[in-house]
């Protein structure tokens, strides 16, 4: 398998803001991260003060993909998951915005390069359930972009992203 790196951006990419390294947090993470109340927030806030370096020396070093950036807003905005904590939703997407605000926090955009990855994930998984697609599809984007996957999902193991770390809540 060829996997492009940031470091040699495809053209498609053009002129847009290239990873040079870090994470790719999962959604699970993102809200864990951002809900005090989460059952994994320690565990989050302490892989948040662990990881993510000054941004004045190192530039961005955690990401948001577009499939996070919607997932986090759309989760902080439903009642089934906050309860009557549920923000509306663009109180939901200022909490993204804040978190794209911040030092160290980048964004990574969506690029045809992942689709080769993804396409193999599929192939060499038969039967792999639907529930994992987005899965399969950030992996693939993590393994794109030369950056690290980080979930509190065990499923990532089925995936097999080039670098992940799995959290223990």
């Amino acid at each position: 398998m060829t996997v492009t790196r940031a470091t040699e951006p495809p053209a498609t990419w053009g002129a847009l803001v290239l990873p040079v390294g870090g994470d790719l947090p999962d959604l699970n993470v993102w809200l864990a991260l951002v809900v005090a109340e989460h059952p994994d927030h320690g565990a989050a806030r302490q892989y948040w003060d662990d990881t993510r370096p000054a941004p004045a020396v190192f530039g961005p070093h955690v990401w948001f993909c577009r499939s996070t950036m919607l997932g986090l807003v759309r989760l902080l905005s439903q009642p089934k998951v906050m309860g009557d904590a549920a923000l509306a939703l663009c109180d939901a997407h200022a909490i993204y915005r804040q978190l794209r605000q911040t030092s160290g926090v980048g964004f990574v955009p969506d690029t045809e390069v992942a689709d080769a990855p993804l396409d193999e994930r599929l192939a060499l998984k038969p039967g792999l359930p639907a529930r994992l697609w987005t899965d399969a599809w950030l992996a693939a984007t993590a393994d794109a972009a030369g950056l690290r996957l980080v979930s509190f999902d065990a499923d990532f193991e089925r995936l097999a992203p080039a670098r992940w770390l799995r959290l223990k809540p």
